[in-house]
């Protein structure tokens, strides 16, 4: 049945379905994960690198976390190619508004612009939606640090903390039970790790790209790309606390001998 109405991003299935849509959030679901969370300081994010061979040269920026002004910055997941074509729009949105009020955008101002030119693209025929899903975060006078969860449809939705790609369920469960909206950075740092080192393969320092968004006392936001070795180090401390957290666990599930 889903063969008659997928052929078309404008079609309607029986069951009030755009197949095309569902097609592209199922592409994201299989690209690298990708995390993020709202502390009190600030927000963190985190996203999983392609991997590439080791013949290529190293990206001379961030391959997953793009500044799209001052006080906002984005972490992708899907098509990188679709993602830079929306992230020229925000880019060009927020020194628009920086232009003509003076002041910078707000942050869900920024994303709905974003999200309204993602669902132009499930409205038209001829057209294919965007093969991406976006974590902003930013900060802004009116509702401080903030963080948004796009996806291909053009929905976007506030989070404290959320995960997205590859085993996201798995991300979102260990987010549930470990995230408290007390943290600040540097807990909420090495809580993305814990996340990442549960649904990524084989997670290095060299396969994620780590972001933390700041505001000093002066009104300056700080965006930081934390270096490699500092996550190695960071990385290091996570898994070892896992391991002892598991062999804590495995202690107790050993019955006592009579």
């Amino acid at each position: 049945m889903a063969r008659r109405y997928d052929g078309n991003v404008t079609t309607f299935s029986p069951e009030g379905r755009l197949h095309q849509v569902e097609y592209a959030v199922e592409a994201i679901n299989k690209a690298g994960t990708a995390v993020g969370l709202l502390a009190t300081d600030g927000v963190v994010m985190a996203g999983e690198k392609q991997k590439v061979t080791k013949l290529l040269e190293p990206p001379k920026s961030s391959e997953k976390i793009y500044k799209l002004d001052d006080h906002a910055a984005a972490v992708v997941a899907g098509l990188t190619a679709d993602a830079n074509i929306l992230i020229n729009e925000a880019r060009v949105a927020a020194q628009r508004y920086k232009y003509q009020y003076g002041e910078p955008i707000p942050v869900e101002q920024l994303v709905e612009k974003v999200c309204n030119h993602k669902q132009l693209y499930t409205q038209y025929g001829g057209q294919r939606p965007f093969g991406v899903k976006f974590l902003f975060a930013g900060y802004d006078a009116h509702f401080g640090y903030q963080l948004y969860l796009s996806d291909p449809s053009g929905n976007y939705s506030g989070w404290k903390a959320t995960c997205l790609g590859q085993n996201a369920n798995s991300g979102q469960s260990i987010l549930k039970s470990d995230y408290e909206a007390t943290m600040d950075t540097e807990a909420c740092v090495k809580l993305a790790l814990k996340v990442c080192n549960k649904t990524m393969e084989s997670l290095s320092a060299e396969s994620i790209d780590l972001f933390c968004l700041k505001r000093k006392d002066d009104g300056t936001m700080v965006h930081t790309i934390y270096p490699q070795e500092t996550v190695a180090k960071m990385l290091e401390e996570v898994k070892a606390e896992q391991e002892a957290a598991d062999a804590e666990k495995e202690a107790k599930a050993v019955p006592m001998s009579s």
